[in-house]
């Protein structure tokens, strides 16, 4: 099989052309700031996140925030190429000044926005049975309908057990009580359930199931806001074979939670945690092989770049939704999807008809292949005489996307173990099936196929 990259010198020189950027600033990366806030893209008013060098004393830090007369809120990321803080400026100080101003400090690596990600997805058993999984048929378990990833005919051939393998789901909180997703709720395995002691020493107490970072406890699960999280959960690892419900890509895989959108959306400090959060995880030893990212929107931000590339450091994939503006991605940037960085696979949306979605995002350059997004049912909390219980809904969207894919790397893992993460990102790259509307849209020019996994 031969290997597929993507290629990072043409999307930089697409950027450039398209943006205006110059490379004299920390390879453009400030500029790239600056243009997205006079665009207008969402971010927290008054807050910046600031990246300090490693050399950087206690002094140096101290007045840099005195400089811009900020407080800081969080330190959200220490380690060996410096310390990464979320201020809170003074009232009248505009976040463009503030990166203007600290480009040129000797204690400062970087300074940007807090940008605001959304989750990418609109809303429009059993449902296998009925036919109404399409996401997960092919040509051999259904012939009328050859659209889908094919994880029927993984099925077939007895591969449907993923429960060593763990998917973090990066996004809102999702209903770990669920009837289709309770059996394949992961725990972290270092955390001791409600002894108010942080067991495994990883800077959160009794993150049984995950944490939730926009609320800022362990509570991954807060109600019907949820839904979008548990959505994407249940199209990678809803329970197959219970005679209930969906199937998710891999019957048993185990799902950890990252809670970082909230209902105003979610923060790039909070991502950059959440990311970091499973990162930690991986390297204490949870066979976690990929976190699924069905959000975007914000600004470039090396900080959440910085984030992933340490995801990848750690041997974990970052599989990330292209957006559902309709644009080009290579000739507009659609964050996190467009980070160059070797662990991202970004998504693209297909139809039930193999089209390429109205509302997908694409790039023949900066995305890599194409899923279905399209009607896809899936496990969501609802209520039922004033009770929160199992339901289950038809969502669009990238986001609907890109768990097909994540439960792909974990299909792939469980049946290859030990795959670098390299080499589970080639497999799924490799194996695409070529379809017409992905020709020249995106980096393989097919969709979705696991039959072989």
């Amino acid at each position: 099989m031969k290997t597929i990259t993507r290629r990072a010198s043409l999307l930089s020189v697409a950027i450039v052309g398209i943006l205006g950027v110059s490379s004299a600033v920390a390879g453009g990366r400030s500029d790239l700031v600056l243009e997205a806030l006079g665009n207008g893209t969402s971010h927290i008013p008054g807050e910046l996140l600031v990246q300090f060098k490693p050399g950087a004393s206690e002094a140096d830090i101290r007045a840099v925030r005195a400089g811009i007369d900020a407080e800081r809120l969080q330190v959200v990321y220490n380690g060996p190429d410096g310390r990464l803080e979320l201020l809170r400026m003074a009232p009248g100080i505009a976040v463009a000044d503030a990166v203007r101003g600290l480009e040129g400090d000797a204690a400062v690596d970087f300074a940007e926005p807090n940008w605001v990600y959304y989750h990418s997805a609109t809303s429009n058993d059993s449902y296998y049975t009925n036919g109404s999984l399409y996401g997960m048929y092919g040509d051999a378990t259904n012939p009328a309908n050859q659209y889908g990833s094919q994880a029927g005919e993984a099925w077939a051939a007895g591969h449907n057990d993923c429960s060593s393998v763990y998917v973090g789901v990066i996004d809102e909180g999702y209903m770990y009580t669920h009837e289709d997703l309770a059996a394949n709720a992961g725990t972290n395995p270092g955390e001791l359930a409600g002894d108010g002691v942080d067991n495994d020493a990883n800077g959160y107490v009794d993150d049984v199931y995950g944490w939730d970072f926009d609320g800022g406890n362990n509570t991954v699960f807060d109600g019907l806001g949820d839904d979008h999280g548990s959505h994407v959960s249940g199209t990678i690892g809803g329970v197959g074979g219970n005679g209930k419900g969906v199937a998710g890509v891999c019957w048993s895989v185990k799902i950890i939670n990252a809670k970082f959108l909230g209902s105003n959306g979610g923060t790039t400090a909070n991502a950059i945690a959440a990311v970091d959060y499973m990162t930690g995880l991986k390297n204490k030893g949870l066979n976690l092989v990929a976190t699924n990212n069905s959000w975007g929107g914000g600004g470039f931000s090396q900080g959440l770049k910085d984030a992933i590339t340490r995801a990848n450091t750690a041997n974990v994939l970052f599989i990330a939704a292209a957006g559902n503006s309709g644009a080009n991605n290579d000739t507009t940037a659609s964050y996190p999807s467009n980070y160059e960085v070797a662990n991202v696979i970004a998504v693209a949306a297909t139809t039930s008809t193999g089209a390429l979605a109205s509302y997908s995002q694409y790039g023949a350059v900066t995305v890599d292949l194409g899923a279905p997004g399209s009607a896809i049912w899936s496990t969501v909390p609802k209520r039922v005489q004033g009770k929160i219980v199992s339901g289950y809904a038809s969502y669009n969207g990238t986001s609907m996307a890109t768990p097909h894919v994540s439960g792909a790397a974990a299909l792939y893992s469980a049946y290859h173990p030990g795959s670098s993460a390299a080499t589970i990102k080639s497999a799924i790259l490799s194996s695409v099936v070529a379809t017409p509307s992905l020709a020249g849209k995106t980096v393989t020019g097919g969709r979705l196929n696991v039959s072989s996994f």
